[in-house]
């Protein structure tokens, strides 16, 4: 390793470690920075350091939960992986992920390394990585003010990609964007999708990113809608269709709020309690097939692998149940009411949306969200917080839904958990996720510990 590596390596450990000491931050993206600042290649170098194969996850929905399928299921057959766990996906905090994980010798000892990506970094990452393989989930709007419309997602990914070009794609086909994509890029793919019909009318919505025929520019035709455009399509003009896809999950059922699928001769008794989360499971299992991973022991894993990641978490506050859930952008929200509606109780909801720069500054897209379906929630009540608590208050007005607004989150749970329904809902877009996920597991441990909230 040349003495510039070793260099920027040791700076990176040392901005971490002061970031640390002095309280100021996790310390997952300053230190990529100053190890690029030191040697512009050290991305390069470290990843020439993986003994066999790097993993690359991309893709508007369920990048941190099919990344953290992959490192777990590797881990299990005794493998040693790098990952950028803390979802620090842009350039930056993908390189702290391999220089501080560095030993002191500056190497790195790690068989695979499993990686997000953003798709929009995508462009300056995947040439410096290199990837054996990159797995895209699915293509819709996300951030409107940071990428755009969707073709410009599109392009930016079809632009990484092709850089690439002896990467093997792992590739949604139920996501005609998606599987146009690697239809014209020109690297080999492998395809995963599902069959049935799984998604119910509320999941499903009407949020369409593309239902046109990027070959021939027709209205595609749909047997049906899993949700957004994902589904089993046909044009009828050029003959493009969804595939049948390499890989596939099937007798797929909802048991005690838990899905229950079978994938490849296994019957899998899953901890997924939104069929998106069959997506991801099948996603990295297909990418691991296509690498030749052993899986001798990914049915024990995934049939214990929490889902959550931190964005779907259940608390237990003044004997009240508190579901902490993630929603950034219209697809996931979408899930999320599906999911607020599979549960019958009466129920309270609070609605956290902030505007900053890791949500996106622009949040015109909650009117892309079929929130009507909420006036059937049994809600007692619904309250908004956040920045932009106006904003979705609005958004439920036109809906003839009512609302309350607060300024203080926190004691609005533990008022909703005194004097509630003993069923609260926490819905939270992304800069909220990690401070409320915080609060709610202190005010459990200080229920748990005898105090008082």
């Amino acid at each position: 390793m040349k003495l510039r590596s070793v260099l920027a390596i040791k700076c990176a450990k040392c901005t971490s470690y002061l970031i640390k000491k002095l309280n100021r931050g996790s310390g997952v993206t300053l230190p990529g920075y100053v190890a690029r600042l030191v040697d512009p290649h050290i991305l390069s170098v470290m990843v020439g350091m993986v003994k066999e194969k790097t993993i690359v996850t991309m893709g508007t929905n369920g990048k941190t939960t099919t990344n953290s399928i992959l490192y777990h299921a590797l881990e299990a057959e005794g493998k040693k992986v790098i990952i950028n766990r803390t979802g620090a996906n842009m350039l930056n905090g993908i390189i702290s992920a391999f220089v501080l994980a560095a030993d002191k010798h500056c190497r790195l000892d790690a068989d695979y390394a499993c990686i997000e990506v953003d798709e929009i970094a995508s462009v300056n990452v995947l040439p410096q990585l290199k990837p054996d393989c990159a797995l895209l989930t699915n293509i819709s709007r996300d951030q409107l003010d940071r990428f755009g419309e969707v073709d410009i997602t599109f392009n930016k990914l079809k632009t990484a990609v092709t850089s690439v070009p002896d990467t093997k794609l792992i590739i949604n086909c139920d996501d005609v964007l998606s599987y146009t994509l690697a239809s014209e890029s020109g690297n080999t793919f492998v395809t995963y999708g599902i069959s049935e019909q799984i998604f119910d009318d509320i999941s499903r919505s009407e949020i369409r990113e593309s239902i046109f025929c990027r070959s021939c520019e027709k209205k595609l035709e749909y047997d049906f809608f899993h949700y957004g455009q994902l589904g089993i399509y046909h044009c009828p003009n050029c003959g493009l269709k969804r595939p049948e896809p390499d890989f596939t999950a099937a007798d797929i059922s909802l048991e005690d709020e838990l899905y229950t699928f079978s994938m490849d001769g296994m019957l899998i008794h899953s901890t997924a309690r939104t069929p998106y989360n069959i997506y991801n499971t099948l996603s990295a299992y297909a990418a691991l097939n296509a690498l030749e991973a052993d899986l001798a022991h990914f049915q024990d894993m995934i049939e214990s692998f929490d889902y959550g990641n931190n964005r779907e978490s259940i608390f237990s506050i003044n004997s009240a149940r508190v579901q902490l859930h993630l929603a950034k952008n219209p697809i996931g929200f979408q899930q999320k009411i599906s999911l607020v509606l599979k549960d019958e109780k009466p129920k309270d909801i609070i609605i956290q949306i902030n505007d900053t720069y890791q949500d996106g500054e622009d949040i015109s897209w909650l009117w892309d969200v079929d929130f009507q379906y909420l006036a059937d929630a049994e809600a007692a009540t619904i309250t908004t917080a956040g920045t932009r608590k106006f904003d979705m208050g609005l958004r439920l007005k036109y809906e003839d839904i009512s609302c309350d607004n607060t300024t203080d989150l926190r004691s609005t749970i533990i008022e909703r958990t005194k004097r509630g329904t003993g069923n609260l809902y926490v819905i939270v877009n992304y800069s909220g996720l990690y401070s409320t996920n915080y609060m709610l597991t202190e005010l459990e441990k200080t229920q748990k510990g005898g105090e008082e909230t």
